[in-house]
């Protein structure tokens, strides 16, 4: 049996295709197009070398997108290689700098022939599955977005109406865009009185512990902008504007979380990671997203750990050794798997005590929650390894935790 190793550099308009042989003799090396011909023939192209005793083996640094779903949905063996392994194995080709599509092609080809054991080949997710990832990965670029319009409307106000950006708790609270978008400027809100204030309050239902009179004693009261009158303006309109944006797009988030509560309920395991204490919906879609279904990607609790980047990496050499933070990492799932482990620590004695004991030890907050979460990774893993909810009651440290409280 002959086994032929290919890899592609994939770029957005031109991919670069390069196949070597068993010695790493290559056997062929193009450039394909990023559309649907030029996908057709990337197929033709590869299936020629997987016939009758030919086995192929793909290797690509992205382990997702529609090329990766067009290789796995026609056959193909795809194995995803990170691109620190790239990176680390340059110099093994070359002394120089220099790079291109082809020869990271040539490498990512010839890397998988002589180090390929190392690598596991890429296991296809469910639809259902790939259907929560799209739909968490792009709240989180909205969310991102959100954050950042948020911040340029701060510093907009900072600049020519600074009483504004701090009249309510949070400027992007439905209260404070509504007030911005009818009192976008000082000179909008110059004739707004006590009796106008409460109204616009009751309207919006005002849960803040200030009365009217401080909110408007608090506008006055602030800092002068020195803006002139046409800057003013100007200024007021883009007020206008971003807040415009930032109605209309926590209006989609929205209606995007709802879409996610209900993908994540339906999914075959979604019942199992939102049994855990304080996950919710959007925090379980979270983890299950990235988690995924293929059980076979975590054969034990340690290289979830891993994945999620809850356990440190140790540096051992002689006498030196060194525990320090793990960078390499799924950084969507350890941000997801730490917000379930700090909300646990509210509902759940166990993770309480976890908790406390990591602080009495001199651990920081975000260390603290790290050490959970850890202790978390092995209750999930099990719990989503037998496709059952969890159980306090099952959870021998959770129970005698609840035991010694007096619950």
């Amino acid at each position: 049996m002959t086994t032929y190793f290919a890899a592609i550099d994939w770029a957005s308009h031109v991919h670069a295709l390069c196949v070597v042989d068993e010695r790493g003799a290559i056997r062929l090396a193009c450039e394909i197009e990023h559309t649907a011909e030029g996908l057709a023939r990337l197929l033709r192209e590869l299936k020629r070398f997987e016939r009758g005793e030919q086995r192929l083996r793909v290797a690509i640094e992205r382990p997702s997108g529609l090329l990766v779903d067009t290789l796995v949905e026609a056959g193909l063996t795809v194995v995803p290689v990170h691109p620190n392994i790239l990176k680390a194995a340059r110099p093994r080709y070359r002394s120089h700098g220099g790079k291109s599509d082809a020869s990271d092609a040539y490498m990512l080809a010839d890397l998988l022939r002589t180090d390929g054991h190392r690598l596991r080949p890429l296991a296809p997710q469910s639809d259902a599955i790939r259907a929560l990832r799209s739909l968490v990965r792009v709240r989180e670029d909205l969310q991102r977005t959100r954050t950042r319009l948020t911040n340029q409307l701060r510093d907009l106000l900072l600049s020519f109406w600074p009483a504004a950006a701090d009249l309510f708790h949070e400027i992007d609270s439905p209260i404070a865009l509504a007030f911005l978008e009818r009192y976008p400027g000082p000179q909008a809100a110059s004739r707004l009185g006590p009796k106008r204030m409460a109204a616009f309050l009751a309207t919006h239902r005002y849960s803040g512990r200030k009365t009217p009179e401080a909110l408007l004693a608090h506008l006055h009261q602030g800092a002068p902008g020195h803006a002139g009158e046409l800057l003013a303006e100007a200024d007021a309109e883009l007020v206008q504007h971003l807040v415009a944006l930032l109605g209309s797009l926590a209006a989609r988030m929205k209606l995007l979380d709802a879409r996610i509560e209900h993908t994540v309920a339906d999914a075959p395991d979604g019942p199992v990671i939102m049994s855990f204490p304080r996950a919710g919906r959007l925090c379980a879609a979270q983890i299950l997203a990235e988690l995924g279904d293929v059980r076979e990607r975590f054969p034990d609790d340690a290289q979830l750990a891993a994945e999620a980047g809850v356990t440190p990496v140790t540096h051992a050499s002689g006498k030196h050794r060194a525990v320090v933070w793990r960078w390499a990492c799924n950084k969507r799932l350890r941000h997801a798997i730490t917000i379930l482990a700090d909300n646990s620590s509210h509902d759940s004695p166990w993770a309480a005590a976890v908790y406390a004991r990591a602080r009495a030890r001199g651990a920081r907050h975000t260390h603290a929650v790290r050490i959970l979460a850890r202790a978390w990774i092995r209750v999930i893993w099990r719990a989503w390894t037998d496709r059952k909810p969890y159980d306090p009651a099952l959870h021998n440290s959770a129970r005698l935790a609840v035991q010694s409280t007096g619950g």
